[in-house]
């Protein structure tokens, strides 16, 4: 049993889980499906040009893995303070919100990006160097560790 692993009877036992990290550029995308798969894992990006092409995208993945719960960074500022690209992302949320009927659900990402680059730096995965076109992934992935720790102890949603 590793820290990824809930009790059979939490809320989200058996559920797919779809993490994004919104990026003017590319949204990382990583999945999980709870106590079937080992951890979170990178799943890849979409190129974020316009809100029609994100939505085919995401819908295709979305149903690719049968998701049930998305859940979407949002950053702050390391004392909790919002940013302009904290009211971009909370804007990303409300439209995915409008176009998704899926559950969706906001995760700090505070310093994410930073974990995903010490993560890439230090893994014979990566050579030992940030590779720019895996790391929206990683940081996506590790928005889904830190949501299902924060739920671990919540067999509720």
């Amino acid at each position: 049993m590793n820290e990824f692993h809930l009790a059979p009877e939490h809320a989200l036992n058996l559920k797919t889980i779809l993490a994004m990290d919104f990026g003017e550029k590319f949204i990382g995308v990583a999945t999980y499906c709870v106590n079937r798969d080992p951890y979170p894992t990178p799943y890849g990006r979409i190129a974020n040009k316009g809100k029609d092409q994100v939505v085919k995208e995401l819908k295709i993945i979305l149903d690719n893995e049968c998701v049930d719960l998305i859940v979407i960074g949002l950053p702050h500022l390391v004392d909790g303070k919002k940013t302009s690209s904290t009211e971009r992302a909370q804007n990303f949320v409300n439209m995915i919100r409008e176009q998704i009927s899926l559950p969706i659900e906001e995760q700090d990402e505070t310093l994410s990006t930073f974990e995903a680059e010490s993560r890439m730096k230090s893994s014979p995965q990566y050579n030992f160097q940030v590779n720019l076109s895996q790391i929206d992934a990683l940081a996506a992935c590790v928005i889904l560790e830190d949501f299902i720790r924060r739920k671990k102890d919540r067999p509720h949603l």
